[in-house]
């Protein structure tokens, strides 16, 4: 499977939940939110086929949202790191 098959294939599987960078402001928000750093969340490889398609860098912050029957909707933070 070609590298731009992969990326779409990843975006619009109904298995794979919504993933979205945030941007600077909302990174600081979230860390000062939670009094917390980059180290302290968990971590996705920057070649992860879910994010390849949001021209991401080492540092950023992904939100992914999941769809849950017992909530409606989690939601879930990740920091990119290289491979």
């Amino acid at each position: 499977m070609a590298k731009k098959e992969a990326q779409n294939y990843a975006r619009d599987h109904i298995l794979i939940p919504t993933h979205s960078k945030l941007t600077v402001q909302q990174k600081k928000e979230l860390l000062d939110e939670y009094n917390i750093d980059l180290t302290n969340i968990p971590k996705i490889k920057i070649s992860d086929p879910g994010i390849l398609h949001l021209n991401v860098k080492e540092g950023d912050v992904i939100k992914i949202e999941r769809k849950s029957p017992t909530v409606g909707q989690a939601v879930y933070y990740r920091g990119v790191i290289n491979d």
